[in-house]
């Protein structure tokens, strides 16, 4: 099981690496003119912002029904995660196994050592598509990450915020921008750090 995840793993960076998603270095390196509060594609942070996050987590997850539509209505539901660094901490790969839903994610990070920025991709299992990244890093215990992307077929603005509360919590949360001026957070998540041994096989949430 270890042979097959490691496997897994190496095989989701190389093909990042050989096939050049790392969308961020193909934006431009100005802000646009007109950006929704925050937006940046500048952020930079440390190789080891996210070595904090390495091992197991049950988390909470909380997602808005329907988005950019001024709902308020949510739903919420559990969830496992397993992460691993490699790369001396310049890589993450971690999985989140949603047990209601019947699916599971993968989160890819990788860091720029020229930029002093992370690129962060996102796959679902139900779709098996990556998604665009998004880049930025920590300031102290909290990190925002900015990228572009489309809801629906139209085109948002994307951020990513990451706040360290302390050793065994975190929390994290999406928000989309469409219309460049006004954010709608969308999904949140708390983290509660776990027992490896009893949350993880392999490297990836037990079933």
């Amino acid at each position: 099981m270890n042979q097959i995840a490691n496997c897994t793993t190496r095989l989701v960076l190389t093909l990042l690496v050989l096939t050049g998603t790392t969308n961020a270095q193909s934006r431009t390196e100005k802000d646009e003119p007109s950006s929704p509060p925050g937006y940046t594609l500048k952020g930079t942070g440390d190789q080891h912002d996210f070595d904090y996050f390495a091992g197991a987590w049950t988390t909470q997850q909380r997602r808005l029904k329907a988005r950019g539509v001024g709902s308020n209505d949510w739903e919420e539901f559990p969830a496992t995660l397993c992460m691993s660094p490699y790369l001396d901490g310049i890589a993450t790969v971690d999985e989140l196994y949603l047990p209601t839903k019947g699916r599971a994610g993968l989160t890819v990070r990788l860091f720029n050592l020229e930029k002093h920025q992370w690129s962060i991709y996102w796959a679902s299992s139900a779709t098996g598509k990556l998604e665009p990244s998004v880049v930025g890093g920590f300031s102290g215990n909290h990190g925002e990450f900015y990228g572009e992307d489309e809801d629906n077929g139209k085109p948002i603005k994307v951020r990513y915020r990451w706040n360290k509360i302390d050793r065994d919590h975190a929390r994290w949360e999406q928000a989309f921008s469409y219309d460049n001026r006004a954010w709608e957070t969308n999904w949140t998540a708390e983290f509660w750090r776990a027992d490896p041994a009893k949350t993880c096989e392999g490297g990836r949430p037990k079933r």
